[in-house]
C-alpha cells in the first residue's frame, strides 16, 4: 500500500501529531489509535486538534477513522468511522 498511496505516520501540526493518514486519488483516511481508550475519544481527538483542517480545500473525500486498541487482548477493541465530506 506504501507504495501505491501517501501513507504518513505521525505527522505533526500546529495542535499536535496525527497517527496516520492515508492519501489515495479519491478519498484521505486520518487515523488516530488509542490504547484503552475508545473510538469515540480518537474521533473526539481528530475533531479537537483540527487534524482534518489541511483538506478543507481538498476536492477528495475525508474519513476519519477512530480506533481502540485493548492491551488486555492485544486487538482491536473497536473503530468508528465519520465522513467528513
Amino acid at each position: 500500500m506504501i507504495d501505491v498511496y501517501a501513507v504518513i505516520v505521525e505527522k505533526p501540526q500546529s495542535q499536535g501529531r496525527v497517527d496516520c493518514i492515508v492519501e489515495t486519488p479519491k478519498y484521505v483516511y486520518i487515523f488516530e489509535f488509542k490504547l484503552d481508550g475508545t473510538a469515540d475519544e480518537a474521533l473526539a481527538q481528530i475533531e479537537a486538534k483540527g487534524y482534518a483542517r489541511p483538506y478543507a480545500a481538498d476536492s477528495r473525500a475525508v474519513h476519519c477513522i477512530g480506533v481502540s486498541f485493548s492491551s488486555e487482548t492485544g486487538t482491536v477493541g473497536e473503530w468508528k468511522s465519520l465522513q467528513l465530506k
